[in-house]
């Protein structure tokens, strides 16, 4: 078994005789083959004690809304923080708790607050992170986890300092899709893993570029630093690192790109990794031009395929290679796959939650499974999935693919920033 999966299973069975009850009702519930525990891509909502609660202030009033902190039987909102008033209200509306503060140097003051969620502009995180560790807070961010190689370095080494738990809230890692594609993994469903495809397409962001007459943080960003919708759809279900990268860009020298504070040139970025094991790793990272938009992804096995719901309108599909032949256009023998329709499950209807967040949520029915990962992980004192190594091993191949668009595509090797396994 790989490091990634010991870690993950050391992390979500904590005592023997948990793990003996878990793999029993995992099995008992068709979530876990009979023939062993290594399908066990998810753990159940544990039976957390109800008396834990975590206390969590939350920043940001635009998507750090998003969440369902209050929901959870372990968690309690004590306090909320924005810039800005109108945002600040609907952190206060969507949470119910009514104790603000103007910033979040000055809610990490507060010493009844455990944890703060950060939801603030991406060139802020890493320096907003380090003020919650340095006050003795854990934390869960928004992506990207950084915005250059040194910053990874820089959250890493904060996290390592303080010994508290950082967990990065990518959403992809909890798509519906990517959870049944990790489940199909761990069983050994696609034989070999021969390559991977994934696409953030999202035409359009350029109307986020303002704001009351100014720009924002987006006005340029590079395509390729803000990865994780995509890396997390490779490394969050094999545990790989991405070691190379050639990238390509693509722009239109429109005028709204210029000046920015990133000097970026390009609406589009098309990058090829390699992983540490030879995995071939196809990544779109689109912002402008004739897409239907989306984050998807496709796995290729030699045994068996999982392509994520089509734009065009087809559901989630499962493609095996078989003995039948066919011809092809050309008169050609050729090897005839089966295609399957896939009913996809909601995971976030089963026991991988609390009964609680057992509901629909943003992204795809990931926002549940982030906000309950976030305090579970807290309540039992344990690393959570993504947590600061797998951020930046999310984060960092987008960095250094840029570097590659910039050279005109030239293959460059990507620095792996370890696992943090003792």
């Amino acid at each position: 078994m790989e490091g990634p999966k010991v870690h993950n299973l050391l992390a979500r069975f904590s005592t023997r005789r948990r793990f003996i009850r878990d793999v029993s009702r995992l099995t008992a519930t068709g979530i876990v083959a009979s023939s062993g525990i290594h399908a066990t891509f998810e753990a159940l909502a544990a039976d957390l004690p109800p008396e834990r609660k975590v206390r969590l202030g939350v920043v940001g009033g635009g998507f750090g809304a998003s969440f369902q902190w209050h929901e959870h039987p372990n968690c309690e909102v004590v306090a909320v923080a924005d810039l800005r008033q109108d945002r600040r209200d609907r952190l206060v509306e969507t949470y119910g708790c009514d104790r603000t503060y103007e910033s979040l140097e000055k809610l990490v003051l507060a010493a009844d607050i455990e944890a703060v969620a950060i939801f603030t502009p991406a060139p802020d995180h890493v320096r907003h992170c380090e003020l919650a560790l340095n006050a003795g807070k854990h934390v869960i961010c928004a992506v990207p986890a950084a915005m250059s190689l040194e910053e990874c370095r820089q959250l890493i080494d904060a996290v390592e300092r303080t010994g508290l738990t950082f967990m990065m809230a990518e959403t992809s890692y909890y798509q519906q899709p990517t959870i049944s594609a990790r489940k199909f993994y761990e069983e050994g469903q696609f034989g070999k893993l021969i390559s991977v495809e994934s696409e953030y397409h999202h035409a359009g962001l350029e109307e986020l570029y303002f704001l009351e007459g100014g720009w924002t943080w987006r006005h340029g960003l590079p395509p390729m630093h803000y990865p994780t919708h995509c890396t997390a759809h490779l490394i969050g279900i094999t545990g790989e690192r991405l070691s190379r990268v050639s990238c390509v860009g693509w722009g239109d020298d429109d005028p709204i790109l210029k000046g920015n504070p990133y000097q970026n040139p390009f609406w589009n970025e098309t990058a090829f990794f390699i992983t540490d094991r030879g995995t071939p790793f196809h990544v779109e990272i689109y912002w402008k031009g004739a897409h239907r938009g989306g984050e998807r992804a496709r796995w290729f096995g030699d045994k068996m395929s999982f392509f994520f719901p089509s734009e065009n309108g087809l559901g989630s599909v499962i493609v095996r290679s078989g003995e039948l032949k066919e011809l092809d256009s050309g008169g050609y023998v050729r090897q005839r796959a089966s295609l399957e329709p896939y009913d996809q499950p909601e995971w976030w209807s089963t026991e991988m939650l609390p009964e609680q967040l057992r509901h629909g949520s943003g992204h795809e029915g990931s926002h549940t499974f982030l906000t309950h990962e976030f305090i579970a992980a807290l309540v039992e004192g344990r690393r959570p999935t993504v947590d600061v190594y797998e951020a930046v091993a999310y984060t960092a191949p987008g960095i250094v693919a840029h570097q590659s668009a910039l050279k005109n595509g030239d293959q460059l090797r990507i620095p792996d920033f370890g696992r943090g396994i003792d």
